[in-house]
């Protein structure tokens, strides 16, 4: 099955080699439709004596069809580490006034001088388009 995807291509010129560059596309539709991102943050359990804080967007999804979004970001540096999170969110919740909001949860990476992990678990922001 073919899906036409339609977005704009982002050229960066900070690449610390002449040879390499970023290329980064913001998609603005699916298969004909409209695409959206919810934002996404919140505070991770508390181990090894220190939590994390977290912030970004996920990625883009199809407006109108039942869908699920990827997602990952770095959390801030306490402790002298920081952490990777991502995953994927469970499915749209509608919201009374319009729009909806997702479920994620998971566990970061390892990291720390004593090696550990963080749990977290949230809910996104009403869509963007």
């Amino acid at each position: 099955m073919d899906q036409q995807i339609y977005g704009v291509m982002y050229h960066s010129d900070d690449s610390e080699s002449e040879h390499e560059h970023d290329h980064e596309l913001y998609l603005i539709n699916w298969d004909g439709m409209p695409v959206h991102v919810h934002p996404f943050s919140g505070v991770t359990s508390f181990d090894d004596g220190h939590r994390h804080g977290y912030a970004g967007m996920t990625e883009p999804a199809p407006n109108g069809v039942p869908h699920t979004h990827a997602y990952s970001t770095t959390t801030s540096f306490n402790d002298r580490h920081s952490h990777a999170i991502s995953g994927r969110t469970g499915p749209a919740i509608p919201l009374q006034g319009g729009g909806h909001l997702h479920i994620f949860q998971g566990v970061t990476t390892v990291n720390g001088a004593t090696p550990h992990r963080h749990s977290y678990s949230g809910r996104t922001g009403n869509e963007q388009k």
